[in-house]
């Protein structure tokens, strides 16, 4: 196994950053090459490391089965656009994994798909997603003898399967998953099949996808298969989409075709909301909904509840684009690119004095004078976070001559943290858990300032609002309402309260 260190690209900590993406393609040619491509395309989900892993054999060639891996910090191209990487990860079958870490340091050590050899053979898993419960599942592994290699809790997976007392792998699989809490789609990797599985509530998103056939057989046959995080990944390796992968299913993928096996019931899916705001791609297509035609239908619904008078409608790029756009079309109002974004942002060159970070916002985005002075601006972003980003952002347009600034945001204000597996700041660091619209408008430099609201965002999704009893996603970073049992943030407050009630 061979790995590569890279140095890391820049984040924005004003912003909810990415989970993880997963990829996996089974049966299919160049299977390495493909699950790089699919990594690029999901790039948006994760930029500090990634990571494939590929079986040579394996199917009914169990005993010629060898994996190969590589790992990197850093982004897909990085690490895959050597020849004699690729020329080192041969095979049929491969997982990938694109990294954002939520739990665990930045290092190489959690780069996944994490691998293990077991008396079944080899097993490579990549994790999308949070486990809630995993420092309790950590506690009591480590008590069984249990040595984690990495800080991680995708690496709880492993454990669970290791002990596990079931004979076949999916057996065992589906034993871990059942001692687990928390959001996940992984797609596994071992001798005989690729696996792909997502958690009983479906949070987190994965779509099963078909190759075209292979040259000279029949069309409908069809050729390998691929698992993915998005639509989009199935596009740029020419996978036709199947289905979406449903809410606590397990899909077998072996050279008998593909099963489904569903060990946990049916019970209504909570899929994460902040997936058609802002993280899935916007050419991607999220459970049988595409992601653009939402966002500006989220536009629209902003501009219907919230509209001002004014000159333009201008988008914080990338991500207030389509919102914008949608926006700009229900209140007749001119579509502007008034703010233009450097793409090429890399570590700065220049030492970060605390003028040089003042200037920073300027190295990622840039005022169009001529789109903003002497106008009543409409800026369209997806999210307040902490709100650094949006001030800095403001102070420019304003500085670019615009008379009036009135700031429109595609989701509802940010009040609480994500555990599911998105990076969000620490409640007491949101600005919305902390002050009201207004002192939030005064804060950020804005003559107004209005979020969508809870009800208009689920209208936006094609429902007739929220219904506080049995919400349709899982909205937790806005209302607090979370799904899934917070185990470990339990354990820790009464672990604390425990050692005040101590020390008094």
């Amino acid at each position: 196994m061979t790995t590569r260190c890279r140095p890391l690209p820049p984040t924005d900590d004003d912003k909810p950053h990415e989970e993880c993406g997963v990829f996996g393609v089974w049966d299919a040619a160049d299977a390495a090459a493909l699950t790089a491509l699919g990594l690029h395309a999901l790039q948006h989900r994760g930029q500090e490391a990634t990571g494939i892993v590929s079986l040579e054999g394996g199917g009914q060639e169990v005993r010629n089965a060898r994996f190969h891996a590589h790992k990197g910090l850093g982004l897909v191209g990085d690490n895959f656009s050597d020849p004699k990487v690729m020329a080192g990860l041969p095979g049929r079958a491969a997982v990938g994994h694109n990294r954002y870490a939520t739990t665990g340091e930045t290092a190489l050590r959690n780069v996944q798909p994490l691998y293990a050899d077991f008396e079944f053979g080899g097993l490579a898993v990549a994790h999308n997603g949070n486990l809630t419960n995993a420092h309790g599942l950590k506690r009591m592994l480590v008590r069984r003898g249990c040595l984690f290699q990495s800080t991680t809790d995708s690496e709880v997976f492993i454990h669970l399967i290791a002990i596990s007392l079931y004979s076949t792998v999916v057996d065992r699989l589906i034993d871990a998953l059942k001692q687990v809490q928390g959001a996940y789609s992984l797609v596994a990797l071992h001798n005989h099949a690729l696996i792909g599985a997502r958690d009983p509530l479906g949070v987190r998103p994965l779509v099963l996808g078909r190759l075209p056939a292979r040259e000279g057989e029949a069309q409908a046959a069809g050729s390998g298969w691929v698992l993915a995080s998005e639509t989009c990944a199935l596009d740029i390796v020419g996978a036709g989409f199947v289905r979406d992968v449903e809410p606590g299913e397990i899909v077998v993928v072996d050279d008998a075709g593909v099963r489904s096996i569903k060990p946990f019931g049916r019970s209504p899916g909570r899929f994460c909301i902040f997936e058609y705001i802002y993280f899935a791609r916007p050419d991607s297509v999220v459970e049988g909904t595409p992601v653009y035609e939402t966002r500006k239908r989220i536009g629209a619904e902003l501009a219907r509840e919230s509209g001002v008078p004014a000159d333009v409608v201008v988008p914080v790029p990338d991500s207030g684009v389509p919102a914008a756009m949608g926006y700009a079309q229900e209140a007749g109002l001119p579509y502007e690119l008034g703010i233009i974004r450097n793409h090429y942002v890399g570590r700065t060159f220049i030492e970060p004095t605390d003028q040089i970070r003042h200037l920073g916002v300027k190295l990622k985005h840039s005022a169009n004078r001529a789109v903003l002075a002497g106008r009543r601006v409409v800026l369209v972003d997806d999210s307040i976070v902490r709100g650094t980003t949006s001030k800095k952002i403001v102070e420019m347009v304003r500085q670019a001559g615009a008379t009036e600034v009135h700031m429109r945001i595609s989701s509802p204000p940010t009040t609480h943290s994500c555990f599911y597996g998105i990076d969000t700041p620490e409640r007491s660091k949101l600005l919305a858990a902390t002050h009201d619209v207004e002192e939030m408008a005064r804060i950020i430099g804005v003559d107004s300032l209005a979020f969508i609201s809870h009800d208009g965002l689920y209208r936006a999704l094609g429902r007739p609002g929220r219904d506080p009893a049995r919400p349709a996603f899982c909205d937790a970073c806005f209302t607090g309402d979370y799904p899934i049992p917070l185990t470990d943030q339990q354990d820790n407050s009464e672990r604390q309260l425990s050692l005040l009630h101590a020390t008094q």
